[in-house]
């Protein structure tokens, strides 16, 4: 297990990617604000699905089961698997019964979460995502580092390389309508050969038994217009009560995560057409220990958006990767820790307690608070590093008492006037490459407090 400081060593050595990294996504936040903006009823829209979020999950079974029997009586055939290993048995189960071997599929952070790309490889599966910048992190032979924009820290030059190498582009010709273009013409014999089509699931509608699915290139549609079979991929917590709920969430999904209006496709799958199967697997993957973890249930309420990955000021500069779990950023972090705080603890210096994530959240999701209450918990989880816990001891002992902490104080001025390599080196941890110990003031706040008192009597 490395820390995240450990992991962003290398992307933070690369300053100008960083930067233009950290440029790219604030654009997006700023997007983001421009489309609040101009929404008076945007707060009272945030409430309405934070409400309607805590609602569903307080009542998950009926919703649930409302969903299957409405799904079921569409035609649909539902399925119920308990983990990421019984959810690719399912899939691979339904993909050999119809002899199929090829698999086209749109953006699904569930089938990342699952493994269930290299699951499907190994017996035979030719699975492509479809999603433009998913099949770029696939033919880079990497995972996505963001939710939504998954080459978000890939340069298009290096787009322009990869493309040249798989699919023969014109050489250093990094144009993105030229690369788009290229990526649609080497994907669409894909989508044409395809015999099973896999979307994930933005939302399940219960009352009506309907899958709404959200993409902005049309690639879930295309998928699912040729292959006979289409595999849906849902969480559980993906389910909401009704149609009026699916207006409040699809308002608040593309202004929360790309700054538009609404995704460019929002399609229902109701029923299969004739001759056609539509399955849908719902996966409870850990998600219902989750919901019994009252300090932590609220992450079930995410729209996976990535809106807290586009303001989160150390996301955005030290990238996707320096993160150990598969989902990056704020949303990541309390994922991560819910999954495995022992494999995943060292995410949560990975935050500035600035709570930006928790004020853009379209859900409400205490994201910044919950990192907080992580941090608290690490010392009875037998977590803790134990260097950081020796400098609160050292620290509380030195602010235990007024002399104390006025000969703290004293002996740090001192210090400030040792040699530069005394202060800054391996054995300080506040000293990482590039950052300097910063000079002590001459005088503390009391200090000058007293003196400005004593000037004005």
């Amino acid at each position: 297990m490395s820390t995240h400081s450990e992991a962003a060593r290398h992307f933070v050595a690369d300053a100008e990617r960083m930067a233009w990294h950290d440029r790219a996504l604030y654009a997006v936040r700023e997007k983001r604000d421009r489309m609040m903006e101009s929404i008076p009823e945007w707060e009272a829209l945030r409430s309405a699905a934070s409400q309607i979020k805590l609602h569903t999950l307080s009542r998950l079974g009926h919703y649930l089961e409302e969903f299957e029997r409405n799904a079921t009586a569409n035609g649909m055939v539902v399925h119920w698997a308990a983990d990421g290993a019984a959810m690719n048995e399912i899939v691979w189960q339904l993909i050999r019964e119809h002899g199929g071997h090829r698999l086209i599929k749109s953006k699904s952070m569930l089938s990342e979460e699952c493994g269930l790309t290299p699951y499907l490889e190994k017996r035979g599966v030719e699975a492509v995502e479809s999603d433009l910048g998913e099949r770029i992190m696939q033919l880079l032979h990497m995972p996505p580092s963001h939710i939504v924009l998954p080459a978000i820290g890939v340069r298009r030059e290096e787009v322009g390389a990869l493309f040249e190498r798989e699919m023969g582009t014109e050489p250093g010709n990094s144009d993105p309508t030229y690369l788009t273009h290229a990526a649609r013409h080497a994907l669409r014999p894909k989508f044409l050969e395809a015999d099973v089509s896999m979307t994930g699931v933005n939302f399940a509608v219960a009352s009506t038994g309907a899958l709404a699915v959200c993409t902005n290139e049309g690639n879930a549609d295309l998928g699912t217009s040729f292959a006979d079979l289409h595999i849906a991929i849902m969480g559980l917590e993906k389910v909401i009560p009704d149609m009026r709920a699916l207006g409040v969430f699809t308002r608040l999904l593309a202004r929360s995560g790309t700054g538009q209006p609404v995704t460019t496709y929002t399609s229902l799958y109701r029923r299969p057409a004739p001759g056609r199967q539509i399955h849908v697997v719902i996966v409870d993957n850990g998600r219902s220990e989750w919901l019994a973890d009252a300090a932590h249930r609220n992450m079930l309420k995410c729209l996976r958006c990535g809106a807290c990955m586009n303001t989160c000021p150390v996301y955005r500069r030290s990238g996707g990767y320096s993160y150990s779990y598969f989902i990056p950023g704020p949303l990541g972090i309390n994922l991560s820790m819910l999954r495995s705080p022992q494999q995943h603890r060292g995410n949560v210096s990975a935050c500035t307690l600035c709570y930006s994530c928790s004020g853009v959240c379209p859900a409400k999701i205490d994201l910044g608070e919950q990192i907080y209450l992580w941090r608290q918990q690490l010392d009875s989880l037998h977590l803790a590093d134990p260097v950081k816990k020796m400098a609160v001891k050292g620290m509380d002992f030195v602010m235990g008492g007024p002399r104390r902490f006025y000969g703290g104080i004293a002996l740090a001025r001192v210090a400030g006037h040792l040699p530069r390599a005394l202060l800054e080196n391996r054995l300080n941890p506040w000293c990482a490459p590039g950052r300097a110990m910063p000079p002590f003031a001459p005088r503390t706040f009391d200090a000058q407090w007293k003196k400005t008192k004593k000037h004005e009597r």
